[in-house]
């Protein structure tokens, strides 16, 4: 591609270019639901997703980035919410939808990228991510940031769960571009990724998230992290 760098925008996409394409990973990623893959045997939520809501997080309306098969979307829909949930693999949505009709409820999905979703200002009262944030490249960082932060309401909740790095994969932002490859994800320590969100949420809960030994009706899986925070 021979394009001249003329905005932040061009910006974003020259770097892009250094990395895997994601629609085609994630598309070939979701083509086999057989593979052993810990949350492709599991049809429950997140157990800290539960523990929120048990703890009294009660939103009305929700967006759920990355919702993969639905998990987390069939939850929350269950439980009164009126939720978005955004997948960029056309293979997860059609996964999701099929558990979403099983389960007899009503979400919207939204085959599309995080940064391709037109919504509308501090509609949400949380935004939940299980498994985007560590996949994204370090330079659409600051950008997803400020998405989250004008789709929230003043005070909403935001939840993420993220690789952490006992699976060996803490790879800094600039290792990523020398080696031009996000490899199977950015594995954060837990100051690297309370620095990202430090300026704009107050930190509710971080912790491990509980190894759940399957078969059981919630996932959890102790190489991630998970968090919940407020918008300031």
């Amino acid at each position: 591609m021979d394009k001249s760098i003329l905005n932040y925008e061009d910006l974003l996409e020259m770097l892009d270019h250094f990395l895997r394409e994601p629609k085609e990973f994630w598309e070939n990623f979701y083509m086999d639901r057989n593979k052993e893959i810990p949350f492709f045997k599991v049809k429950g939520p997140d157990e800290n997703l539960v523990e929120y809501f048990k703890k009294g997080l009660a939103p009305k309306r929700v967006l759920e980035l990355g919702c993969g098969p639905g998990r987390n979307a069939v939850y929350m829909a269950k439980q009164g919410c009126k939720v978005d949930a955004l997948d960029i693999a056309e293979n997860a949505i059609e996964w999701a939808k099929e558990r979403a009709m099983e389960e007899e409820v009503d979400i919207n999905f939204h085959y599309l990228s995080l940064f391709d979703f037109d919504f509308k200002l501090h509609s949400y009262d949380f935004i939940y991510d299980c498994g985007l944030f560590h996949h994204l490249a370090p330079h659409r960082r600051l950008t997803y940031l400020e998405i989250i932060k004008k789709a929230l309401k003043k005070d909403g909740y935001f939840g993420i769960v993220c690789f952490n790095t006992d699976g060996a994969l803490g790879t800094s932002d600039w290792e990523v571009y020398k080696e031009c490859s996000l490899k199977r994800g950015i594995g954060y320590t837990e100051k690297r990724l309370k620095e990202v969100f430090a300026n704009d949420f107050k930190i509710i809960n971080f912790r491990k998230m509980k190894k759940i030994t399957q078969p059981d009706d919630l996932f959890g899986e102790d190489f991630l992290w998970v968090s919940l925070m407020k918008r300031f």
